[in-house]
């Protein structure tokens, strides 16, 4: 059967899910006389850990000789990596290094590099010594040419130890920070170009000092700063406490259904950053608390680069895979014309997990039909939405076939939906949130309101306002929408997704246009495999299939907020250097209208400019 029988028939007869150990939606809504919203869990949060460097001391002891983080060797070699004991030996090793150097909770060490199994040791070690890590996105030394976000981001922790994985790759961010601050230490795992190798620090032979430091830490003490994405302005740094994390984890705990298998050994395949709290936080403390392998995954959801996750995965079959939206799609391409990789995706997965951007319907059915024709079951697909200040605060812990859900909040989270305009606008309070930004008292007033509830920006409605247990839904974001000329508001967060379902399998990704214009208008990213599978005179038969399909949705979209005026077809790939996909995955729309003013302005031209298709 083709994929379009596959849809067909689970639709028609959709067969049961793989079960979801989770606790069933309990929530508490009370609403004041001015239309505000506080939701609470009726779940109480469950066992969390006293630090991450505690957790580790923890499950390096209970299982030592365990794979922990693995990475493959350059041209897609075998993997390699350590155990939990060769990692707490190298953190011990670290911390211990740190401490004869007179390293404290005032200080810091910022990392440039990805994610690799160095770069988690050093993590780790920062942990146990109490020192925080400020792990920074690679593209801020590599790709910028005037390094003002590194620079920023330097001048705003101000480190006396800066680690990349390469010295050569990174020598001239070296050179840009050992000019602000010529006594900084500068380690990387070669040890060349006047850097520390890190296997001096790894060796270093701990002491009782170590033991004593990792005592000192608690709830309250600063594990790491994460920078905010930077998209509307310099990222701003944020405190990320232990107590933090652990919320988190106690959140969950708190919805878990059933005791944990202790025989079971989780497997993962991560790609997202550790400079976010996605990966950096959620999914790299999961792993540790779950005592399960962590695979790195060099691969990214853009072209050129996903072929990497494709081999990883008809190799390693996660229990749980996690991505951006766009990596969902371009997976469902891949499985729809190869079942090898498709049995090993299928073969333990029990969950499947979108963040940062709303997953479109149509992705999701697809996914499920491959679901379905390799396991005759439905997979649950579950989300957890938050931001850096924030963490985790709330999650989909329960079977539902809609997406697009927030879910409801985390045990020990309170959120407050407070009315703006005609939307619900999101603000949370809870031990996963942060105390404020580093270093910036004005910023950090600015975002909490008068009860300490910070501010997501983020807007969200009932599912159903009747019945709250069925969640919350993602509203867009209250600063990436936009009026029309006749004041109609442009949802943004909500019209994307539904224009790249209707276009399905035909685009990639949208960026919607309009603010103060007549109509929304769209530039669309094709798909490269589908534009393929056109073959001869493909653009022209693109724009045919586009037109047709933009009409249909046109028709059963209701107001004007809700219809493309206008659409352009990109001639290239979206960019993660010019910052148009985060390295998170994720479209900036702000980014690419900038980037694509031009395209974005022949949308609106009278009469309207090259390549735009009016509807």
């Amino acid at each position: 059967m083709s994929p379009a029988d596959d849809l067909a028939a689970v639709a028609a007869a959709p067969p049961p899910f793989k079960p979801l150990p989770q606790k069933a939606p309990d929530v508490t809504i009370e609403k004041t006389a001015d239309g505000t919203y506080y939701v609470r869990s009726n779940h109480p949060p469950g066992e969390g850990p006293r630090s991450i460097a505690h957790l580790l001391a923890e499950r390096a002891a209970a299982h030592p000789d365990r794979p922990y983080i693995l990475q493959r060797s350059p041209g897609h070699g075998p993997w390699g990596g350590v155990t939990y004991g060769e990692a707490k030996r190298a953190a011990d090793g670290v911390a211990q290094w740190l401490l004869d150097r007179g390293f404290t909770g005032a200080d810091s060490v910022m990392v440039l590099s990805a994610n690799s199994v160095e770069h988690a040791l050093v993590m780790l070690g920062c942990y146990t010594a109490g020192v925080p890590i400020a792990p920074i996105s690679p593209a801020y030394s590599l790709i910028s040419s005037d390094h003002a976000k590194l620079k920023h981001c330097f001048a705003t922790v101000k480190p006396r130890a800066v680690f990349a994985q390469s010295s050569a790759m990174f020598a001239r961010a070296f050179e840009t920070l050992r000019a602000l601050d010529p006594s900084l230490t500068f380690v990387s795992v070669d040890g060349e170009n006047g850097t520390t190798a890190l296997s001096e620090l790894t060796s270093t032979a701990s002491t009782a000092d170590v033991e004593t430091a990792r005592e000192r830490i608690g709830h309250a003490t600063v594990a790491k700063y994460l920078f905010t994405s930077g998209s509307t302005g310099m990222p701003k740094g944020v405190p990320q406490t232990h107590g933090m994390f652990a919320g988190v984890i106690a959140g969950g705990e708190g919805l878990r259904d059933e005791p944990a298998d202790p025989n079971l050994v989780p497997q993962s395949l991560e790609w997202m950053p550790w400079s976010h709290i996605s990966a950096g936080n959620i999914g790299f403390n999961g792993v540790l608390w779950a005592g399960g392998t962590l695979h790195l995954d060099e691969g990214k959801p853009i072209a050129g680069m996903f072929e990497t996750t494709i081999k990883n995965l008809t190799e390693i079959s996660p229990m749980g895979f996690g991505s951006a939206p766009v990596a969902f799609g371009m997976l469902a391409e891949a499985m729809e014309a190869d079942p090898v990789l498709r049995r090993s995706f299928f073969k333990n997965l029990r969950s499947m997990g979108y963040g940062g951007a709303t997953l479109s319907t149509d992705v999701s059915a697809r996914m499920q039909a491959l679901a379905i024709a390799e396991t005759g079951y439905r997979i649950p697909l579950v989300t957890m939405y938050g931001a850096t200040e924030t963490q985790g605060i709330t999650v989909v812990h329960w079977i539902t076939e809609r997406v697009g859900l927030i879910g409801l909040p985390l045990p020990g989270i309170t959120l407050k939906l407070v009315p703006n305009g005609t939307k619900l606008e999101v603000r949370v309070k809870g031990p996963t949130v942060t105390s404020g930004y580093h270093n910036d008292p004005e910023k950090t007033a600015a975002a909490f309101d008068e009860e300490g509830f910070y501010k997501l920006g983020d807007a969200c409605r009932f599912l159903d306002p009747d019945d709250p247990s069925q969640g919350l839904v993602f509203d867009g974001r209250v600063t990436e929408d936009f009026k029309l000329d006749s004041g109609t508001w442009v949802s943004v967060g909500t019209l994307r997704p539904d224009i790249v379902a209707a276009c399905s399998p035909y685009v990639l990704d949208v960026v919607v246009a309009g603010q103060d214009k007549p109509f929304a208008g769209a530039l669309i990213w094709p798909s490269p495999a589908a534009m393929a599978g056109l073959g001869e005179a493909a653009p022209a038969k693109l724009e045919a299939i586009l037109r047709e399909r933009l009409a249909a949705f046109n028709a059963t979209a209701g107001g004007s907020s809700r219809r493309i005026g206008r659409f352009v077809v990109l001639k290239d790939l979206p960019s993660i250097d010019a910052g148009e996909i985060t390295d998170k995955g994720y479209v900036n729309q702000r980014a690419a209208l900038e980037r694509r003013h031009a395209e974005a302005d022949a949308l609106y031209a009278q009469p309207p400019g090259a390549g735009v298709v009016e509807l």
